[in-house]
């Protein structure tokens, strides 16, 4: 092949749809390749002419009108024009004319042809719209991850071994033994058909009956675990492992409706899961000390690659990440207690933001509060408090969850007070809606009871979910201050990056892109009256009450799962240079494939801010 053809080869094979397109058929497409240059101005298509050609951008820029002659997009290097005339008559629908100097490919109707009916993904490609290409996008790095597309069923090597919940001990250790597991169902037989009522395990059988040299004859319902957390048969094996990390279980029953189909194990799990974020948090809880728990944190962003070289969703990589956050504090919420005694009166521990919401990576810092039961009285019970929200605070640092800058953090006393003053809170922020004090009270719309009481926290969110949704001022308000946050996309779908500072020349992925998709997500979930408090379960629950059509929730899911898996590419590559993981992205450092997408999925989130602004009559936002 000659250099120039070899030249055209390898920058068609850098965009979609040429990227993943075969080598024979790539072949054929530069071999019928036509180069034609326009000067900036001149008319490249007329409306109603003739269409023979696919037009590719080498270099340049190009403007696409509609048939008013209202400007319609601009497009630059790798990007595709003229398709929908080769598609419907054969004539141009879209006119086009030549912004800069441009050098364009033309590719002829009957090679767009060929491709169309024999290449899947081109015609795919061309057939649909922006938003539509992001989810083909997305779906086909989802099918190579078997964790995302493997179910639960898979890992199930045998029938559950149970026995009835009135067996002593020694028995049920001896069922153990024979049937060499490392878990026992213990089924209530009573009524028709035997249902779960708990499970013991090898762990259980040290901790709970060797350590205590309970009596061989004790009912083994003293000790087995109630209720035990569990999975459904459909689900997933990620959903798996997202909930062992959630509440640092090693088994979970398999369901059927109410029907046990086995139980999987952590070490079940781990021949998918070789990045291993499940021993990481199970070493955590071994620790005896802050220091041992920095030592073990540094395995932290070891882990944190591994998944995203492994082609793990956002959603799982963000679960796992919170996971393991929330864990370093539960153990030393229970060091403090440890150090300090027991605490004089019961309490709740609570994550904020992004590991309440399970979407936590590894640029972050602590976002908590405490939350106390009503009979704190401060002058006896506060010195306490403070000084376990200072243990807890300092060796959330020493493990590398920063200081909260805006010092939303358990050691600030407005943010330590008893359950009665934090519904109150609630109530004022959402009753007397103001936009400063929910600019700043935002964050705690997004909270997680993690550590004693959690039953204080769900009462808050039990509130929240009753009153936001009656509130339209609130939901207004809540509304304008998610609009303060744009995305880095200009009118003519070119990146606005920053003009000035250490940042220039970048866009902030976090502050400009996750962030405002988490700010209007959460927006609409509060005006349904959802408890949820991840954004992909939040657009479920929207999902539910039809508050936004099908398709707009599709395109939300994929803009959020886009982005989200850009950011964090980005900060896992940082991290392989041995490079301070960051948040802000230049353009130049993103593929082709990348920025192709990422334009895509910014229109996606103006375009909800635009229906968030008319929803909730929100007024007019600033851009920052």
């Amino acid at each position: 092949m000659q250099a120039e053809l070899i030249d055209i080869r390898n920058h068609l094979a850098q965009y979609p749809p040429f990227d993943e397109m075969a080598e024979e058929m790539l072949d054929r497409v530069v071999g019928d390749i036509e180069v034609v240059y326009f000067k900036a101005g001149s008319q490249i298509l007329e409306f109603g002419d003739p269409s023979s050609w696919l037009f590719y951008v080498r270099s340049g820029a190009v403007e696409i009108y509609r048939r008013s002659g209202e400007l319609y997009n601009r497009i630059s290097e790798g990007e595709v024009f003229g398709q929908f005339g080769l598609l419907m008559n054969r004539k141009v629908r879209f006119p086009a004319k030549a912004l800069e100097d441009s050098l364009l490919y033309k590719i002829p109707y009957e090679t767009f042809q060929y491709l169309w009916e024999n290449d899947d993904g081109f015609a795919d490609f061309v057939e649909v719209e922006d938003r539509s290409r992001l989810r083909s996008a997305l779906s086909r790095r989802e099918k190579s991850n078997q964790l995302m597309t493997s179910k639960v069923t898979r890992l199930i090597s045998r029938e559950p071994v149970s026995a009835p919940c009135t067996v002593r001990l020694q028995e049920a250790a001896r069922i153990m033994t024979e049937q060499g597991v490392s878990a026992l169902l213990l089924m209530d037989e009573e009524g028709d058909k035997p249902l779960l009522k708990g499970i013991i395990t090898d762990r259980d059988l040290r901790t709970r009956a060797l350590s205590e040299a309970l009596a061989s004859e004790t009912p083994i319902s003293d000790i087995m675990s109630k209720n035990p957390i569990s999975i459904r048969s459909s689900m997933f094996i990620f959903e798996a492992m997202l909930t062992m990390l959630h509440n640092n279980v090693h088994h979970l029953p398999v369901m059927d409706r109410d029907e046990v189909r086995g139980v999987i194990a952590l070490s079940d799990i781990v021949k998918y899961e070789s990045q291993s974020s499940l021993y990481l948090v199970s070493n955590i809880y071994h620790q005896h000390d802050v220091k041992g728990l920095k030592k073990i944190s540094e395995d932290v962003r070891d882990s944190f690659v591994r998944m995203v070289n492994e082609d793990a969703n956002s959603h799982m990589i963000g679960s796992a990440m919170a996971g393991i956050g929330r864990s370093f504090t539960q153990r030393l919420l229970e060091l403090g207690e440890e150090k300090l005694g027991p605490p004089p009166v019961p309490y709740c521990f609570m994550a904020l933001g992004s590991m309440a919401r399970d979407e936590q990576l590894v640029v972050t810092d602590q976002d908590n509060a405490m939350i106390l039961d009503d009979s704190f009285v401060p002058e006896e019970h506060d010195e306490y408090f403070m000084a376990l929200a200072k243990f807890v605070s300092d060796g959330l640092a020493d493990c590398g969850y920063t200081y909260c800058t805006g010092d939303i953090m358990a050691t600030n006393k407005k943010w330590r007070q008893p359950l009665r003053v934090w519904k109150d809170y609630f109530t004022d922020w959402i009753d007397n809606p103001k936009a400063e004090a929910l600019l700043n009270s935002n964050i705690f719309f997004d909270l997680d009871g993690i550590y004693g009481e959690t039953e204080f926290a769900e009462q808050l969110k039990t509130l929240v979910a009753d009153k936001a949704s009656n509130s339209q001022r609130f939901l207004a308000m809540l509304a304008r201050n998610a609009l303060n946050r744009t995305p880095p996309i200009g009118f003519f779908r070119t990146f606005v990056l920053e003009e000035d500072g250490k940042h220039q020349k970048t866009f902030n992925l976090k502050r400009r892109g996750t962030a405002p998709l988490s700010d209007l997500i959460r927006v609409h979930a509060l005006a349904c009256g959802s408890r949820a408090q991840n954004s992909f379960e939040r657009l479920k629950a929207i999902g539910n009450t039809k508050l936004l059509l099908d398709d707009d929730l599709g395109n939300l899911r994929d803009a959020l799962e886009f982005i989200s898996i850009v950011r964090i590419r980005h900060q896992a590559l940082a991290i392989e240079a041995d490079r301070q993981p960051d948040n802000n992205v230049r353009p130049e450092d993103l593929s082709p494939f990348e920025r192709s997408h990422l334009k895509d999925a910014f229109q996606v989130v103006s375009g909800a801010q635009k229906f968030l602004k008319f929803r909730y009559n929100a007024g007019v936002a600033r851009n920052v």
